[in-house]
């Protein structure tokens, strides 16, 4: 059957209807995940179309995945998170939704105070157990879509579940329909989809849950679970590894429409954020993601990144505000006692931060040369130097006057008297035998010293 697609305005073959195969022996893909090897990546050298959508948008898990790495958050730490994230995604929302426990009393209690905010943006939506209960919960509290989980993988279904594809598949059938009965938006969380069988599972049940959905008439949210982060996002890579294969294949063979595709990765191996990017490029409107990719392992995809990769892509913030990411940092260091790695991009103490004296002299002469983009304009970050061995005149004086804010009439180069007395001193101090930086207690010091009290913080 030929059908016009209303995405490409081409016509398009229609009649894949893939069915369950309710296999006796599981599926483990041993050739691509052999246990004592390094997974592997195969190529079937088979191209999808770039497909980005109309609208995309951020999602957040920080109080749901974000939660299972660290001690929980208080209900007051979750309201302030919270009020952070609806400021930094701006008044269209492109923060658009962030998912809560409801389990326990204290975890109802921040949904409750979060929702008296009277904030439209993030959403509010949960995470839940599949049992007429935890629905009821969910309704009664006033909150519209809930996640599912799905676990979709041979793994998943015949190691820890016991059971086979199709009881299982049954079972997942089931608890979405007592999802629609409440009246609520499934959302439905494919588990460990990268080591699924795309066509012989993952494609016949998404499938069912569009049939469910179209009888209920409520929609089905799907999210893509990169469980174990072993998504790929090069093109011509074959399933069930190919982030552009899983997308387009929802959509293509599933007829799942791009606002209810949603990606969820973990950087297990170094991929979070071009995978959550590549989702986004083929097709999905929605990537979830935590504060400082804060989550299970290596965490999962971190925020802040996905706030950078949407104005790349889009060319604008769109009313994201992003001098709140330095907010956010600071609340994690003096509230609650996190410190974030320090060469973490746009969040670590040193992501802007340079020691080489040749880069500092670049710096000092302008910023651009060896600065990222304007970190002072769009994260309230000055580019900085660190003070140590190989610092060099250029980047003591640059320290200086940005340490103490000298004005453009008041700034040292490198060839000013106190510069050229303070590396004497440093190379004194490595001279010794020194392997630390100095630090900037020790550097004021001197620095007064020096200048006869004419530098002096207060």
């Amino acid at each position: 059957m030929l059908e016009l697609s209303g995405k490409t305005n081409l016509l398009e073959q229609k009649n894949y209807k893939y069915s369950l195969q309710d296999v006796a022996e599981p599926n483990l893909y041993p050739e691509l995940y052999s246990y004592d090897e390094v997974p592997r990546i195969s190529f079937n050298h088979r191209r999808v179309p770039l497909g980005m959508p109309s609208e995309i948008w951020i999602t957040d898990t920080t109080f749901r995945d974000g939660q299972q790495s660290r001690e929980p958050y208080t209900v007051q730490q979750i309201k302030d998170l919270y009020t952070f994230e609806h400021r930094l995604g701006g008044p269209f929302g492109i923060i658009r939704q962030t998912e809560f426990f409801v389990y326990s009393e204290k975890d109802r209690r921040a949904v409750q105070e979060c929702m008296e905010l009277g904030y439209r943006f993030p959403e509010i939506t949960t995470w839940i157990r599949a049992n007429k209960e935890d629905f009821k919960l969910v309704k009664d509290l006033g909150i519209k879509e809930t996640g599912i989980l799905v676990s979709c993988s041979d793994y998943h279904i015949f190691k820890k579940m016991k059971k086979s594809r199709g009881e299982v598949l049954k079972q997942y059938l089931e608890a979405v329909s007592l999802a629609f009965e409440a009246g609520l938006v499934p959302r439905c969380h494919l588990e460990d989809v990268t080591r699924a069988d795309f066509y012989g599972f993952v494609v016949p049940f998404v499938n069912e849950l569009s049939e469910l959905s179209a009888q209920a008439g409520i929609p089905v949210k799907i999210r893509i679970c990169d469980t174990m982060g072993l998504g790929v996002p090069y093109p011509e890579v074959a399933l069930p590894r190919s982030v552009p294969g899983i997308v387009y294949g929802l959509q293509h063979y599933a007829d799942v429409p791009s606002e209810c595709l949603e990606w969820h990765g973990h950087n297990d191996f170094y991929k979070a954020v071009s995978n959550a990017t590549t989702a986004w490029l083929y097709g999905a409107s929605a990537v979830n993601c935590s504060l400082l990719g804060i989550g299970e392992r290596t965490g999962n995809v971190p925020l802040e990144a996905m706030v950078m990769e949407y104005a790349s892509l889009r060319g604008s913030m769109d009313g994201m505000e992003p001098t709140v990411i330095t907010e956010i940092v600071d609340y994690y260091r003096n509230e609650l006692g996190y410190d974030v790695p320090p060469m973490t991009p746009f969040a670590g103490s040193s992501f802007n931060m340079t020691r080489a004296g040749i880069h500092a002299d670049g710096l000092l002469k302008d910023e651009q040369i060896y600065n990222i983009f304007n970190t002072e304009k769009l994260l309230n970050r000055k580019p900085t130097v660190m003070i140590g061995k190989n610092s060099g005149l250029a980047g003591i004086a640059y320290w200086i006057n940005e340490n103490y804010r000298l004005s453009a009439s008041e700034a040292l180069d490198k060839h000013s008297e106190l510069v050229l007395k303070l590396k004497e001193w440093i190379d004194e101090e490595y001279a010794s035998d020194r392997e630390t930086s100095l630090s900037t207690v020790e550097l004021e010091e001197h620095i007064e010293q020096l200048s006869g009290g004419a530098l002096r913080k207060l």
